[in-house]
């Protein structure tokens, strides 16, 4: 979050919004402040997540689509973080931000255990995954919001892709590499079989497994229309980003992942020789964001560093993020 959106919150705007749902001050505490001031809180026993988001990054109408799509979800039994009212029954409740513009405030129920770490990826968990994946696209065919104002934007609008206005001026190598890729992105068709609303950000850090080994998915605030392959390759690009061995580890992950996957939702075999396209794509994106956020600094964060460290040298080069042939998943 900006400075100048971190400079309007205060303690005022916190208390308002934890009464708007019925939260004792010393119940609630601070987990991050990232894209949103996120923060856990107890309410009568149950454990939740509250998001306070400002409506320059995503307005309210755009958040109301976020959680009315959640909503759907829950209800066709995908496995993701609820949706919590406040005491008034609202989903959503809006703090005037004295600009002219609002904090956004909205609740999830927590999902409970742990992420998964490198080399923790067992076959069970790896099907569960693919199979969750599966239901929430099989579930996107279908789904269409109650009110056409929350209707959440594609995967190339400013709002959810800034590459283009990130990397203008500062890098044109990489920029280049950017605008070829969105060319081919662009001959693809978008079917309702194969394009539709995605998760868009379904790695491993926003799964939790549980003491019963089940897990959940949350943080949906990423949600918008892409190809649903693209949210395959969103999961195996995290996953595989500091594995030794990514195409033997892409081997094994995506057979297990896929086996789950088709069990709620077809692919065409012939979508698998784009994940490649995708993966590049993530790729450009994470480090414009970087750039976007730290600037220089970007080396002073580890994991920065760690994903930064030769990243354009090799976009420039157009290496592969992962070299591996994936029409042979197609069995």
């Amino acid at each position: 979050m900006n400075i100048e959106i971190k400079s309007r919150y205060n303690k005022d705007l916190l208390s308002k919004a934890i009464s708007r749902y019925g939260i004792s001050p010393d119940r609630v505490s601070l987990l991050g402040d990232f894209d949103s001031f996120v923060y856990e809180f107890d309410r009568a026993g149950s454990r939740g997540i509250l998001r306070i988001s400002h409506s320059s990054k995503r307005s309210a109408s755009l958040v109301m689509g976020e959680l009315d799509w959640v909503r759907h979800l829950v209800e066709g039994g995908a496995s993701v973080s609820a949706v919590m009212s406040s005491d008034s029954g609202q989903l959503l409740e809006e703090l005037p931000d004295n600009h002219g513009e609002a904090f956004l405030v909205a609740a999830f129920t927590k999902a409970e255990g742990v992420s998964p770490k490198p080399g923790e990826w067992t076959r069970d968990i790896t099907e569960q995954y693919g199979q969750l994946l599966g239901r929430i696209h099989r579930l996107s065919r279908n789904y269409s919001p109650r009110n056409q104002q929350w209707l959440r934007p594609d995967w190339d609008d400013p709002i959810m892709l800034d590459v283009e206005e990130t990397l203008s001026g500062v890098d044109s190598g990489v920029l280049e590499e950017f605008r070829q890729l969105l060319c081919k992105l662009e001959t693809l068709p978008k079917d309702e079989v194969n394009y539709g609303l995605i998760h868009q950000d379904a790695h491993g850090e926003n799964l939790k497994i549980d003491d019963a080994g089940q897990i959940m998915l949350y943080d949906v605030f990423d949600c918008a229309y892409s190809w649903f392959v693209n949210d395959i390759a969103i999961v195996l690009f995290y996953a595989a980003m500091w594995e030794e061995d990514p195409a033997s580890f892409t081997e094994e992950f995506m057979r297990h992942f896929l086996e789950g996957y088709r069990r709620e939702s077809e692919l065409n075999e012939s979508w698998l020789t784009e994940i490649p396209l995708f993966l590049k794509l993530r790729e450009i994106d994470l480090y414009a964001v970087i750039l976007r956020e730290f600037g220089t600094n970007w080396h002073v964060d580890q994991w920065n560093a760690g994903y930064m460290k030769g990243r354009k040298k090799r976009i420039e080069a157009g290496t592969p993020y992962i070299d591996y042939d994936f029409s042979t998943l197609a069995d």
